[in-house]
């Protein structure tokens, strides 16, 4: 436990203004670091620290990761199911564990205008969602996982460009019709 406190003592805020300027640390640093001061069957874990839930559950041996990834698959089968309804398509099979607020969640990102902004939505929605289930105590071994992912979200949302998404829409779409190759 007293290695826990000088790795979280060693990792710089990464509050959300940090997705307009760069970030203070990258998750190779993170990772990194945290080899040094984790224990085996902690860092096992954070090998399989992701923002892509496992499909099926499974238990990672935290109770944080355990509830994220519950959320964020539950997430994403509302996303396939809304996106289904809107084409009038069969979404398969949704299973019933999916709460209102993540179907609301859903409902509004796929009802916005652009991709960008729903990506900005869920991407607010998914740190309400960590703020919400992160440890109390933050310098617990569950806290050092919810900084992983929290950063992972802010490398994600960086990744996306205005102009170069723009660009990539009219190539597809001119490809499409037969315009351009």
């Amino acid at each position: 436990m007293k290695e826990q406190y000088y790795l979280v003592s060693q990792l710089p805020d990464i509050s959300a203004a940090s997705e307009k300027a760069n970030l203070p640390i990258t998750e190779k640093y993170y990772r990194d670091l945290c080899s040094r001061f984790l224990e085996r069957e902690d860092l096992a874990v954070l090998e399989r620290l992701s923002l892509e839930p496992p499909k099926d559950v499974v238990s990672t041996g935290s109770d944080f990761l355990d509830k994220w990834y519950d959320n964020e698959r539950s997430l994403r089968y509302a996303l396939v199911q809304v996106r289904a309804q809107k084409m009038k398509k069969d979404p398969g099979n949704i299973p019933v564990s999916i709460t209102a607020d993540i179907v609301q969640a859903a409902r509004t990102a796929v009802g916005m205008n652009s991709p960008l902004s729903a990506e900005q939505y869920l991407y607010e929605y998914r740190l309400s969602v960590l703020n919400n289930l992160s440890p109390m105590n933050g310098f617990s071994v569950d806290a050092v996982f919810a900084y992983g992912i929290k950063l992972m979200l802010l490398e994600r949302m960086k990744k996306f460009n205005k102009e170069k998404g723009t660009e990539s829409y009219h190539k597809i779409y001119d490809a499409i019709l037969g315009e351009t190759i």
